[in-house]
């Protein structure tokens, strides 16, 4: 997994979120919890679910750490986070009726985040695959218009 760039960090659209992940952010205490880590920030998501986000990723877009969590950016602008064992938050103003969702998190819904299901159990796999892979590209090209 790659490092977190200064930009992201640095980028005014990414406040909300890195204040979000920052804020349930944990250090590594004991042994066990170091096999579960993401550079010096303890593990906030299931390993499936971060091979998952690499998966879905574009081609050549490393998965970036970010206070526990994995993330995938573009320009700075962070696109997608993979939290807890089964959903990921993709900023776009809206969602496609017929994907399978969890409930908001207030403040990043309140801020263009959606929460999906990352496995949409709902649809054949390569199908929910295929339609996943699409949404974080759209997600993508909206992080980029937000740099703009």
């Amino acid at each position: 997994m790659g490092r977190k760039s200064p930009e992201v960090a640095d980028h005014p659209a990414n406040r909300v979120l890195l204040d979000y992940l920052r804020a349930q952010a944990r250090r590594p205490t004991a042994p066990i919890d170091y096999i579960y880590a993401i550079d010096e920030w303890e593990l906030h998501t299931h390993p499936d679910l971060v091979e998952r986000l690499e998966e879905l990723a574009p081609d050549g877009i490393p998965v970036i750490p970010l206070f526990g969590v994995p993330a995938l950016a573009t320009n700075g602008i962070v696109a997608v986070v993979a939290l807890g064992t089964s959903w990921l938050m993709v900023r776009l103003p809206q969602l496609p009726d017929d994907l399978e969702t969890q409930d908001p998190i207030p403040p990043l819904s309140d801020h263009g985040w959606q929460a999906i299901s990352a496995w949409q159990s709902e649809i054949p796999t390569a199908e929910a695959k295929q339609r996943l892979t699409q949404l974080v590209n759209d997600a993508f090209h909206h992080a980029r218009s937000l740099n703009q």
